[in-house]
């Protein structure tokens, strides 16, 4: 396949742990964890005003070139936080043999409320690079290669600790600048097996909650993000058990919807729509879930193939995409699968209700619209058991 300059690396933990530098971090059977000499790191949350004292390890993977000059880096992790834990991830670019930026804190995460408010870093931004929210956008720097660190924090009083299980980074060069720019697709005309597959991927309406519990971003109309991971979940057999959403009241028309915008929420964005930490919550269910970028519907159609839905975000105003009569910055959306003719079908939850969620779209603007809304931005979720399709020699995935 070719296409723009898109890579994606992850780490796998327990085995990458000598990959890198571990710092007060051991390797447990299901990740690193603390070991029995971790540092301390005094922290206070931004948004509440309390003070804590935590152990504290971290974890610093080698510089990983890149072959190109980046534009956009964003990181995703999965990892186990009990009550009391969090941690953070920092990234940083590199240009030859030396840093060419400082380390930026792409997120403070925590699967609960226990520990820290989740959220992004606001006010970074320096004449080399700036975050934007969860993604790192390089401005006067030279970025060819990148290191991303994970702390893993816990409060003195609780005794469980946290487990880093995967970290990864995503680098990318910008999409063309003009809609009209995006044309022939990286493996078109490449067989995947996708046309005319439609995966059963229940239809969920964020519309629907646009009253009763609306605290994390409002519901209704900002629930994309949380509403397509609900849906993918459950595609997969894998989301929340009812236990898990019985604080939820009144519990309103889908209780696990609130569940997941509660927990995917950045208290700093001050919405559900933060990539990574969409990613981080569905694999807090026991999925493999990542952020990555991809070239063009043609790679998007190997994932459809292989049986793996994809979590697309895309901007656009209405009337740009025929079927999308609405006006978006930014839109979370399942692609569910294909026309025989390679039309897009779409689990889009921005309906009133969830007969109305699903959607036929023309390829060509709907591919526009989300090359140049995002860069391609997907949120790929999947259990371990269901193998991803082959990835192309400039691997983004």
């Amino acid at each position: 396949m070719t296409g723009r300059d898109i890579a994606y690396r992850r780490f796998r933990f327990p085995a990458d742990r000598d990959v890198g530098l571990a710092d007060g971090l051991t390797a447990g059977p299901d990740g690193l964890a603390l070991d029995g000499a971790p540092g301390r790191l005094t922290h206070t949350d931004p948004h509440s005003g309390t003070t804590a004292e935590y152990a504290a390890g971290s974890w610093t993977c080698p510089v990983t070139p890149l072959g190109f000059a980046a534009a956009e880096l964003v990181p995703s992790w999965t990892a186990h936080t009990p009550a009391g834990c969090w941690l953070r991830v920092e990234l940083r670019g590199w240009a030859g043999d030396a840093a060419s930026t400082g380390w930026y804190e792409l997120g403070h995460w925590a699967a609960d409320d226990s520990a820290v408010h989740r959220a992004s870093v606001p006010g970074q931004a320096d004449g080399r690079a700036r975050v934007a929210a969860d993604t790192l956008r390089v401005t006067g720097a030279t970025v060819t290669g990148w290191q991303v660190r994970v702390t893993l924090l816990r409060r003195f009083d609780v005794t469980d600790g946290p487990v880093l299980r995967t970290v990864g980074v995503v680098a990318s060069t910008d999409p063309p600048a003009s809609p009209a720019a995006v044309g022939a697709e990286a493996g078109a005309g490449v067989s995947s097996g996708a046309r005319g597959r439609v995966l059963d991927v229940p239809r969920y309406a964020q519309r629907l909650h646009a009253t009763g519990e609306t605290r994390w971003g409002g519901g209704g109309d900002s629930w994309c993000s949380p509403t397509c991971v609900s849906m993918v979940l459950d595609f997969w057999g894998a989301g929340p058990t009812p236990d898990r959403y019985a604080w939820v009241t009144p519990p309103g028309p889908r209780p696990r919807v609130v569940h997941a915008a509660r927990h995917c929420f950045d208290h700093a964005y001050a919405g559900a729509g933060n990539w990574p930490f969409n990613t981080a919550y569905a694999a807090t269910h026991g999925v493999d879930a990542f952020v990555t970028r991809l070239r063009s519907l043609a790679e998007a159609e190997l994932f459809v193939a292989a049986g793996i839905p994809l979590i697309v975000s895309a901007a656009f105003t209405a009337g740009q995409v025929p079927g999308l009569d609405y006006d978006t910055r930014g839109h979370l959306i399942v692609l569910a699968g294909f026309t025989a003719d390679g039309d897009p079908v779409l689990n889009d939850p921005y309906a009133p209700d969830d007969e109305r969620v699903r959607r036929t779209v023309p390829r060509a603007p709907f591919e526009r619209a989300w090359q140049v809304g995002s860069g391609g931005v997907v949120y790929v979720l999947r259990p371990e058991s269901t193998p991803l399709p082959p990835p192309p020699a400039q691997a983004n995935w």
